[in-house]
């Protein structure tokens, strides 16, 4: 099985993609608003339609990076270390700004389930910095002159999934009370920053490194 990667290399995205996953942003805001306004069930369903999102996002970095990988691996090695400094930039970010989580109840009663997927699809597929962010967080796994590059990036995207939808499943089914405790303890949510921070600085600082060699 040449798609799945080395023991490290999964261990390391399983850490960040966890952590990606805890750390508040517009999808969790989203998710956990429906849930305040329209009850769990319809923020599942929004859950539902950001992962579909996901899988869009990891088609199309796995048979992008693919195409330049084999029209270009110099292309390739470009890519990631503007990956690289991309991270470093959202490491930095994460400290100076921190995470925002403000959920109000302004959405209407009475969404359908197939209006709440197209929700969250959008919602997740048309945010520029997840379409970024995917574009630059899952090439830092494979390498170049790896034939098995495609199948890589398509299992790490769907892993991504694995790890990250059973928490926003989690968030949604605690919203409440959830949405209430984030909001009252900042100090848990500058731990996360500063987690997320220290995470994507060391991926960020092992492929100038490794770019360097």
């Amino acid at each position: 099985m040449d798609f799945i990667p080395s023991l490290p290399t999964l261990l390391a995205f399983s850490a960040a993609s966890l952590l990606l996953a805890m750390t508040p942003g517009p999808d969790m805001t989203l998710s956990i608003s429906r849930a305040l306004a329209q009850g769990k069930k319809a923020a599942l369903f929004i859950v539902l339609g950001t992962t579909l999102g996901v899988v869009v996002h990891t088609c199309l970095v796995a048979f992008g990076i693919s195409a330049l990988i084999t029209a270009s691996p110099v292309a390739f090695t470009v890519l990631k270390t503007g990956g690289a400094a991309y991270l470093l930039w959202l490491a930095i970010q994460a400290i100076r700004f921190g995470s925002s989580l403000s959920v109000k109840k302004v959405d209407t009663a009475g969404g359908t389930p197939l209006a709440n997927i197209s929700n969250g699809f959008w919602v997740n597929l048309l945010n520029p910095k997840v379409i970024i962010f995917f574009m630059t967080f899952l090439p830092q796994f494979v390498t170049a002159g790896d034939p098995a590059v495609t199948h890589k990036l398509l299992f790490l995207g769907l892993f991504f999934i694995v790890i990250g939808m059973p928490v926003n499943a989690l968030v949604v089914l605690a919203a409440d009370g959830l949405s209430s405790w984030l909001q009252r303890n900042r100090g848990v949510m500058r731990g996360l920053d500063y987690a997320f921070a220290g995470v994507f600085s060391i991926f960020a600082v092992k492929i100038f490194f490794t770019q360097a060699r």
